[in-house]
């Protein structure tokens, strides 16, 4: 079976401009055409541009792409196995470097100040100080940035070390709920929702209903914050986000533009 260009553009999510470019420079010729001069692809020319966009997807420029794939002691099974291991790199990197954002975030919104070797013992190889600024440009000023510095004056290393252990065990709680398919406004969730909340108030600030709803908002808008949620489950970011709502509105609170019950 043959498709036309615009047919492979539309399977493949590329323009039909990328795929004429691709026949120009010999990286993807089509095996056929029709009379008229215009290009057939077969379905080994779409398992070679399958091949093609992997690779682009990883960075790789098109004249080393043409090169592995025109290798002829490479096989299709060779490609495949390389870019598992690639992208599995790329995925794993992606968390932990998620993770050590998310950490920082939640370290200077705190207020704590870690010396050099304890920057490295809880965070890794991650600099928190990247994110300190726009940490403070973002809740600099306002009343829970000043209670949060005021509340971590004391806090040590151990501290911080049981915050997040304790964080993570909330969000290990909300993600068995995600598993197991419970609602996220089902009445189980919306008290782990109060207990998050709950935590932010005690470790760290204030967090009114109306702050929780805010934040949860932030974990689907802001793309770190989505990574580090994802990284948990795929699918919590918006869970976590629906259970901070649902639970604000069992307790009174309507956010803004919805509609009063």
């Amino acid at each position: 079976m043959s498709h036309t260009v615009g047919q492979v553009a539309g399977f493949a999510g590329v323009t039909v401009r990328t795929l004429h470019h691709y026949d120009e420079i010999g990286l993807l010729v089509p095996g056929g055409r029709t009379r008229a001069g215009h290009r057939r692809y077969s379905d080994a020319d779409l398992d070679r541009l399958q091949q093609i966009l992997f690779y682009r997807e990883l960075g790789f420029p098109l004249e080393e792409v043409a090169v592995l794939l025109d290798d002829p002691l490479a096989d299709p099974n060779a490609h495949l196995r390389r870019q598992h291991a690639l992208l599995t790199g790329r995925i794993e990197r992606l968390r932990q470097m998620a993770d050590a954002v998310q950490h920082a975030m939640e370290a200077r919104t705190m207020g704590i100040n870690l010396t050099p070797e304890e920057k490295f013992e809880v965070f890794g190889d991650f600099d928190p100080e990247r994110y300190a600024g726009e940490a403070e440009r973002r809740w600099g000023g306002t009343d829970a940035w000043a209670e949060a510095q005021r509340r971590a004056a004391s806090a040590t290393k151990d501290d911080w070390k049981a915050f997040m252990a304790e964080f993570d065990g909330i969000h290990g709680r909300i993600a068995a709920h995600l598993d197991a398919g419970t609602p996220p406004d089902a009445p189980e969730v919306l008290d782990l929702a109060e207990e998050h909340r709950l935590f932010l108030c005690r470790t760290s600030y204030d967090c009114t209903y109306e702050i929780h709803t805010g934040l949860g908002e932030m974990y689907v808008a802001d793309p770190r914050f989505t990574a580090y949620y994802e990284a948990i489950r795929p699918g919590m970011a918006a869970y976590v986000r629906d259970a901070v709502v649902a639970n604000a509105a069992r307790h009174g609170h309507t956010p803004p533009g919805a509609p009063a019950s």
